[in-house]
């Protein structure tokens, strides 16, 4: 007759029995017979309500779920003759995009013959790489793909420092 450990329904240690005798204090408790641990000597079995166990397994997993953030890829297109003042806009935006904490794909369309001065865009790439080398990282350099330059930037990690306090980061101290 096979012997199993037995773990009851608030968590105790039963000990360890035989497997109709475990169903027999399952029966009488009311509750299921669940094998834990299979491959453990002798197996793992334990009281409880398996019905109730998978719900709370799947709202544990469900609540996880809910908890994740969702990182987005927005995208924002340059020309190779951009003007100052739309390239400022388009780095403000990037900027903010980075902050939200989302990936920014930097697209440059050419047309016609802007193809063959390809130079331009990347200069216009490694420009911006270069205004948000504060904010964010090249997770994808510049490549051409048809008539398209595109880079992916991602924002950086932000390093959290313990002990640190907006009264600190201000620069104000406190004295007794």
């Amino acid at each position: 007759m096979p012997e199993v450990r037995l773990i009851g329904v608030d968590g105790e240690q039963i000990g360890i029995v035989k497997l109709a005798q475990a169903s027999e204090l399952a029966e009488e408790a009311g509750v299921d017979l669940v094998e834990i641990a299979p491959t453990a000597q002798p197996p793992v079995c334990r009281l409880m309500d398996y019905g109730k166990f998978r719900y709370q397994e799947s709202k544990r997993k469900h609540d996880a779920k809910l908890k994740q953030k969702q990182v987005q890829i927005k995208e924002i297109k340059f020309r190779p003759n951009t003007d100052e003042g739309d390239y400022r806009i388009k780095l403000r935006n990037l900027t903010h995009f980075l902050d939200d904490g989302d990936k920014v794909k930097v697209t440059l369309r050419f047309r016609g013959r802007e193809m063959a001065h390809q130079e331009f865009g990347v200069r216009l790439l490694e420009r911006v790489r270069d205004d948000l080398e504060s904010q964010a990282v090249v997770e994808q350099f510049p490549k051409m793909e048809g008539r398209q330059m595109v880079m992916v930037l991602s924002p950086k990690k932000k390093d959290i420092k313990p002990g640190k306090t907006k009264a600190t980061e201000s620069g104000s101290t406190t004295t007794s």
